[in-house]
């Protein structure tokens, strides 16, 4: 059989796209460049270079993931994984990843020092879950931490801006982050198992984690509707009853297709509502 021919330069550039994680990635960068832009009040300028900041730290995120992970994809033949096809290397994820962060460093200290040291250790979190975390109970703790944190990120980050962001963006957005996990996870629990990966998830098992998923996830939104002053609106309610569908039928999907991303996928929904109602009340 002949060898394989080389991939091209545009394979190898959508094989890094995919390493990248990059549905996740793009959705948090709009969000941070949602919530900069509404809710923390920057403008176009400053709002666009907070969503530049969080894309470059998200993509050190997940070329580092896709790098540090390399061995335990190739040992299961996640063929789905641009390494296991070849499409990649790992030496090419790992220079890209590091690229990423000294360029997510470099933007984060153009958003001034608050913003910058804030930015830099979710971003060192989240490598911490690459690096060792992902096996252990504590697997949901660098979601709780850079999610929670990252509405911060866009307040800080704002001309003047010296304050923190709501107490109940924080804890909404920690939920979201711990809800998001949870549902990534479900699809890849027999894979991470027959490799050494021992994290929440894989601890609860398949059926608690799906409804710890869905249940997270709506009290998620539902901090996001009942914490700002007054009383929640028509949108907000109509946001959870929403959310509430999305978090059920991610359930449902689990339970009856293991290997199914739409758990993940209805989560990342649920997270759209949640960013969508906190531009509008933050």
């Amino acid at each position: 059989m002949p060898p394989a021919a080389a991939p091209t330069t545009a394979r190898r550039a959508v094989a890094l796209v995919r390493a990248a994680h990059a549905p996740p990635a793009f959705a948090v960068t709009l969000f941070a460049g949602a919530y900069a832009a509404g809710a923390a009040g920057a403008g176009p300028g400053r709002a666009v270079l907070v969503a530049a900041a969080v894309l470059a730290g998200q993509l050190s995120v997940g070329w580092s993931n896709d790098w540090i992970d390399a061995g335990r994809d190739l040992a299961v033949g996640r063929a789905d994984k641009p390494v296991v096809a070849g499409t990649v290397t790992v030496a090419g994820l790992r220079r890209a990843a590091l690229v990423a962060l000294a360029a997510c460093a470099l933007l984060s200290l153009a958003l001034g020092p608050p913003a910058a040291v804030l930015h830099l250790a979710l971003v060192a979190a989240a490598w911490a879950y690459n690096a060792r975390l992902k096996s252990t109970a504590w697997s949901w703790l660098p979601y709780a931490v850079a999610f929670g944190g990252l509405p911060s990120v866009a307040t800080l980050g704002v001309p003047g801006g010296d304050a923190l962001a709501p107490w109940w963006v924080t804890a909404g957005g920690a939920l979201l982050g711990v809800g998001a996990h949870l549902a990534n996870v479900l699809p890849d629990l027999e894979d991470d198992a027959a490799t050494g990966v021992r994290g929440l998830p894989h601890r609860l098992g398949r059926r608690r984690t799906a409804f710890g998923a869905a249940g997270v996830l709506l009290v998620a939104v539902a901090v996001v509707v009942l914490g700002p002053p007054g009383a929640p609106g028509a949108p907000a309610a109509a946001g959870l009853a929403l959310a509430s569908a999305l978090a059920a039928s991610g359930v449902a999907v689990a339970l009856a297709r293991p290997a199914s991303r739409w758990p993940f996928g209805a989560a990342m929904a649920v997270a759209a509502v949640a960013v969508v109602l906190l531009v509008v009340q933050g």
